[in-house]
């Protein structure tokens, strides 16, 4: 399974990842963001491009 971690520290709401990936992550109309902790290996590369898509860089993937 890929894990998908978001330091909240760092995330500043700018809704880059949901562009890239809508399939994992969610930007609130309270501006909140919300994602899928764990996702299908299908939805990997996804993630990584939203993760490098993140202009505070908030986004991390685990791969076990």
């Amino acid at each position: 399974m890929i894990k998908v971690h978001v330091d909240m520290n760092l995330c500043q709401s700018h809704g880059e990842c949901e562009i890239v990936a809508p399939e994992i992550f969610e930007l609130g109309d309270d501006d909140v963001l919300r994602w899928k902790e764990e996702i299908d290996p299908s939805l990997l590369e996804k993630a990584r491009e939203a993760a490098e898509a993140c202009p505070m860089t908030a986004i991390r993937i685990e791969e076990d």
